[in-house]
């Protein structure tokens, strides 16, 4: 990913967290036709590894996961919040009006090896932590262990598993750094007052960063 210093996020914590908030990724790699890609809740293990490992699944009818047989290397993205930032926004648009649109936003790409599970109780549990991270808070919670055991198993084996340690971890905040402190402040204004709540969540972030 195109990385200019400015924009550069090596903070650990705050990469695993933008992972957790936004854990539907893209997971691509190169394959014999080009690229593979495929969409994909991905399940955040930080203390395995030096920056973590994600887990995963496809459906057995996808493809994609025969293109990783044999430990090939995939790139999995985690797209933050984002916002078209309006020229309008900047002091300096009415002080000399060389200003263009541009666009903010937040992104992290994990690299690693592609480990393949088909083992049924890793892929159990594999299902049980990805349910069990986004059933938390529900009024009634959903588990695995809810459905019968032979239809789990028949669900089991229409998958196939995989874990990625992560090897290389980058984090792009593009927060209006580059622009000075008064063109900052009016698109982080201009981001507060939007309806949109994904706005105003990277509003909340350049408040954090500044």
């Amino acid at each position: 990913m195109y990385l200019p210093t400015a924009f550069r996020q090596d903070d650990l914590a705050e990469l695993h967290a933008q992972i957790r908030a936004n854990p539907f990724a893209l997971l691509a790699n190169a394959c014999s036709e080009g690229v593979q890609a495929s969409h994909l809740p991905l399940l955040l293990e930080p203390e395995e590894g030096e920056f973590g490992t994600l887990y995963g699944h496809f459906a057995r009818a996808n493809p994609h996961w025969r293109e990783l047989q044999g430990g090939g290397e995939a790139l999995a993205v985690f797209s933050g919040p984002d916002a078209y930032v309006s020229p309008g926004w900047y002091p300096a648009k009415v002080e000399h009006g060389k200003v263009v649109p541009t666009w903010n936003y937040i992104a992290v790409h994990a690299r690693g090896p592609v480990e393949l599970i088909e083992d049924p109780e890793r892929l159990l549990q594999i299902v049980s932590r990805l349910s069990d991270r986004h059933e938390t808070g529900r009024p009634q919670p959903w588990a695995v262990s809810d459905a019968p055991r032979d239809y789990l198993d028949a669900m089991l084996r229409a998958i196939v598993g995989f874990a990625l340690p992560i090897r290389r971890l980058e984090g792009k905040w593009k927060l209006s750094q580059n622009r000075s402190a008064a063109d900052q402040a009016g698109v982080r204004d201009g981001l507060t007052a939007s309806p949109h709540p994904r706005e105003q969540t990277l509003a909340a972030h350049m408040a954090q960063a500044g």
